[in-house]
């Protein structure tokens, strides 16, 4: 998902109250609708080892990328944008995208996850590549890349709901006392010290992708702390900033303030510093379908390559060079032994710890999960303030509030329309809210949806459709305290051919330009073991 973006409510007693609706009953009218999300049954075959044994003769390849979310296909797409086309990607879905995935309907395409891109930074140097490939860059000027308008967030972008009005942006303008603004104020000006910092190696405090951020002490040990700690240490303690920045965490990082590290809690605001023309740096790319546009064009580019409904199982270097590889392709049911110079793991580290145990050092890896409802309304919704935005946001709920499908494609705010509505259990430890998410009926997760956006917008009331609810039990990389130093993760970033690693875990961050950097990384490893000519794109 970024998977991207930021809010959260400032109302004391509202975000209780929702967080013990999550475990109580309901009754409400039938409503159409659909309980998805990714193939856990799929996923607990590896948990459980339940494969058969390969069949048939050893098969040769040259590069295998096994997981198709946004780090494989951007292994795959680095691989053919240099003509090397000895590869095949396996993913475990039929579809590949990851938490980039989207649905579709008759009103509009949506997003299931991650739903947009912030303009990169200077330094995404491979990203600004396939954006320019993709027509999404379609010049450059002396002060930066000049971006297709309409790959760019229309107006309004953002407003939150505060004492029932609705205003421009993601924190209360009005009806706060005098204190609470000037510690805002302060918060941004450190953020915009941090944002302009460089460490005594020259490079930013903190860069997107992160790997090209300081590592200077001074920075890196931030992260031996919460960043609530932080917050308190530096005496950023009024209640609206402290519910915004819970609202970031959450939003980012699907995780409480408590448990996000001070280093991660500061990139947030601190890394981005997006690097376009005609004053474009700080606004985002998005489509109805979110990030699945971008992940649909990278599959495009290597089709012929994708396997998908396929999981690799077993992953081991051989003492003579190379890999071998287990597949099973889930639709005759049958496995089938591969060998291959180089194996890039695409995929989480919790999979590709059981994949490759060998390969793979223990640490601390957590994982949030999400539940995400697309909503479907024969009308838009509207409000007393500014008009309906791309983002909207409640200060009274704990849900992190619903974006407008439409809002790119449409002229008018009348008509139906869908919303993605998004909600991370970080209330509950990670374990307990996928046992949540794999016991809660449709209709009780519909009702808190509809519930929730009534409370928003009442005046949507008959006006629902239909409610598809999306599960993401390991949604995306927690970065709590101590991160930067996990074993597991600097081992798998250190790692060399014939088995590589590459997925957002590497950053820490479930961010987009994470996922494709360590996945051009990968590919631009392979290629320089295997002597493939090729320009390097990925900054280091």
């Amino acid at each position: 998902m970024k998977v991207e973006t930021s809010r959260r409510g400032v109302l004391a007693g509202a975000s209780a109250t929702f967080g013990v609706s999550l475990l109580a009953g309901c009754e409400q009218p039938a409503i159409a609708g659909t309980l998805d999300g990714a193939d856990w049954q799929r996923g607990h075959l590896l948990r459980d080892g339940r494969f058969p044994l390969p069949e048939g003769p050893v098969e040769e390849v040259g590069v295998v990328i096994a997981g198709g979310g946004v780090a494989g296909l951007a292994a795959g797409w680095r691989l053919a944008e240099a003509g090397f086309d000895d590869f095949t990607l396996f993913e475990l879905e039929d579809r590949t995208g990851g938490n980039a995935r989207s649905g579709l309907n008759a009103v509009s395409a949506y997003p299931l996850g991650a739903h947009y891109l912030p303009v990169p930074n200077r330094e995404a140097t491979a990203l600004r590549h396939m954006l320019r490939g993709f027509g999404m860059i379609v010049g450059d000027t002396a002060d930066g890349p000049t971006y297709d308008p309409y790959q760019l967030c229309a107006d309004l972008e953002e407003r939150v709901l505060w004492r029932g009005e609705w205003q421009e942006g993601l924190f209360p303008q009005s009806g706060l006392p005098l204190p609470e603004h000037d510690q805002r104020r302060s918060f941004d000006a450190r953020m915009a010290a941090f944002r302009a910092a460089r460490g005594s190696d020259g490079r930013p405090a903190f860069a997107v992708p992160s790997a090209l951020s300081s590592t200077d002490p001074h920075y890196t040990a931030l992260d031996g702390h919460s960043f609530a700690a932080w917050l308190d240490r530096e005496g950023f303690t009024a209640p609206a900033l402290r519910a915004y920045l819970r609202y970031c965490c959450r939003d980012d990082y699907g995780t409480e303030p408590d448990h996000v590290s001070a280093w991660a809690g500061i990139h947030y605001f601190a890394a981005r510093r997006g690097w376009a023309a005609h004053g474009d740096g700080d606004r985002e790319l998005t489509w109805p379908e979110g990030n699945d546009r971008l992940a649909t064009l990278m599959a495009a580019r290597i089709s012929p390559h994708v396997r998908s409904g396929h999981s690799v199982f077993r992953v081991e270097a051989m003492p003579d060079g190379g890999a071998e590889l287990d597949v099973f392709d889930h639709a005759p049911r049958r496995s089938r032994r591969l060998r291959a110079k180089i194996a890039i793991l695409a995929m989480p580290h919790f999979v590709a710890a059981r994949v490759a145990p060998r390969h793979c050092a223990a640490g601390r890896f957590s994982y949030a999960p999400w539940v995400v409802a697309n909503v479907t309304v024969s009308r838009h919704p509207s409000g007393k303030g500014v008009p309906l935005a791309w983002d909207n946001v409640s200060t009274a709920s704990d849900a992190l509030g619903y974006v407008v499908a439409t809002h790119q494609s449409s002229s008018t705010d009348a008509g139906p329309t869908v919303l993605t509505w998004y909600m991370p259990l970080s209330r509950h430890t990670p374990q307990d809210a996928r046992r949540i998410m794999q016991t809660r009926s449709l209709e009780r997760w519909q009702h808190i949806v509809r519930e929730d956006l009534l409370a928003m917008n009442p005046e949507l009331d008959g006006s629902i459709e239909r409610i598809d609810v999306w599960r993401w039990g390991h949604a995306m990389i927690r970065p709590m305290p101590g991160f930067l130093t996990d074993p597991a993760r600097l081992a798998a970033r250190s790692a060399k051919p014939p088995v590589l690693f590459a997925h957002s875990d590497l950053g820490g961050l479930s961010l987009f330009e994470e996922a494709h950097h360590y996945g051009v990384v990968a590919a631009e490893a392979a290629m320089s073991h295997l002597g493939h000519a090729h320009e390097t794109l990925s900054s280091s």
